[in-house]
Parts: structure tokens; C-alpha cells; sequence
């Protein structure tokens, strides 16, 4: 374990019993998903590749003008 896990397992131990118990939920979703090799997309994730699939499938494509003005956005 690394020192800043150990860290934050010690001081969890002094956190409300509600914290503690949802950290303990979270770190067993975490542990279902080690080793298994496989992501499972959620329905939006698909929606959004669905709708990419389609856009990209009929031409529709972003010029690279567009691109960069998001990108300064983003930068922004």
C-alpha cells in the first residue's frame, strides 16, 4: 500500500460512521472491477458513440477551425 493510502486509512478511521461506511462501499466497487479486463460503458457513453458513429457514417465532421475555438475555450 502507499503511504498516502495508508494515510487517508488511518484518518478515515476517525470519520463519522456514515463516511466509513461509504468509503467502505466505494473501495468494494473498486475491488469488483480489478482484474476483470472488461469496461462496461454506461447507456449515455453508448448513446454518445452511437450518435458518433452516425455523424461520422453521413460526413458529418467538425472543421479544424472548430476544433481550436474549443480548445481556447477549454484553455480559457
Amino acid at each position: 500500500m502507499n503511504k498516502s493510502l495508508g494515510n487517508l486509512l488511518k484518518r478515515a478511521e476517525t470519520w463519522p460512521e456514515e463516511a466509513q461506511r461509504e468509503l467502505e462501499q466505494l473501495a468494494h466497487a473498486i475491488e469488483s472491477e480489478i482484474g476483470k479486463g472488461e469496461y462496461r460503458a454506461a447507456t449515455s457513453e453508448l448513446a454518445g458513440i452511437d450518435r458518433g458513429m452516425r455523424d461520422s457514417a453521413s460526413g458529418n465532421f467538425v472543421t479544424a477551425e472548430q476544433v481550436e475555438q474549443a480548445l481556447g475555450k477549454l484553455q480559457s
